[in-house]
């Protein structure tokens, strides 16, 4: 889609039921929670796209896109310099499998076909060769695989008042022990509550967000010792093997496949 395309807020009903959408965003959280009545399909070209929503955070460099269903309130952050290609999905097109946040694997194929489409007319010939390439973009959609980008939120007030600490720096390193005290409940009833609103450990829980915050920093090329060490590791080799298990990857390995995706598109 060009880039003066008036975008969603101008339109009643996308123009076809894949539409493409070009867009550069600050390096802000945007401001207000919103929802769309079709399937989002967020991709950044360029940068580290985050999406936060009620029940996750969802992080996606480069390789990754986020999936949002139809009706679900969200709100985004992206770093310095992003470039979104998002595409939208009428409820005709969108995989039934797709009815959660997630974050998905962009393959080389799929990345140039979003880059192809996102430039088409917004009332592109269903019918001909710009038709043809949109099913093949819509099916390449459901096949992206998952990927554990992702911090699951919780519910309840209590977990979520935790999860909030743990997010400031300043509380990063509370123990469950120190949590329950200030919550009045005791270590059991606050390690079930845990597992219940988010499915992880209080301990998995917070090594997922350090290597979740680590995700953007890597992207921009930091040195991948000095991240280990903020993110609350003492050895480079502990942060490498927790990375590698939670992502099936190392952190050298994100950074220099984010270094070779091409910019331009």
């Amino acid at each position: 889609m060009p880039a003066h395309d008036p975008g969603l807020r101008a339109l009643a009903r996308l123009p076809r039921p894949l539409y493409g959408h070009i867009e550069a965003l600050p390096n802000r959280v945007l401001g207000y929670r919103h929802r769309h009545p079709w399937c989002q399909f967020a991709y950044a070209l360029q940068g580290v796209l985050e999406v936060w929503t009620d029940r996750g955070r969802f992080v996606a460099p480069p390789q990754w896109a986020v999936w949002i269903p139809a009706g679900v309130a969200h709100r985004v952050r992206c770093a310095p310099g992003t470039r979104i290609r998002s595409l939208y999905l009428d409820h005709s097109v969108c995989a039934a499998a797709r009815a959660r946040c997630r974050v998905l694997t962009v393959s080389p194929l799929l990345r140039e076909l979003i880059r192809t489409f996102s430039h088409l007319p917004a009332e592109y010939d269903e019918d001909g060769a710009d038709g043809r390439l949109a099913r093949v973009l819509i099916d390449q959609l459901g096949a992206a695989p998952e990927v554990e980008f992702m911090l699951p939120l919780p519910a309840d007030p209590r977990v979520r008042l935790v999860c909030n600490g743990l997010q400031r720096q300043a509380d990063r390193d509370t123990s469950l022990a120190a949590w329950s005290a200030r919550l009045a409940v005791s270590g059991k009833t606050l390690t079930r509550l845990f597992q219940r609103e988010t499915g992880l450990t209080f301990r998995a829980w917070r090594q997922r967000l350090r290597l979740l915050d680590a995700v953007p920093r890597l992207e921009r090329g930091e040195a991948v010792t000095e991240v280990a060490l903020d993110c609350g590791y003492e050895s480079l080799s502990a942060f490498i093997a927790a990375f590698r298990r939670l992502y099936n990857m190392t952190p050298g390995e994100l950074s220099r496949a984010n270094r070779v995706i091409p910019a331009s598109g």
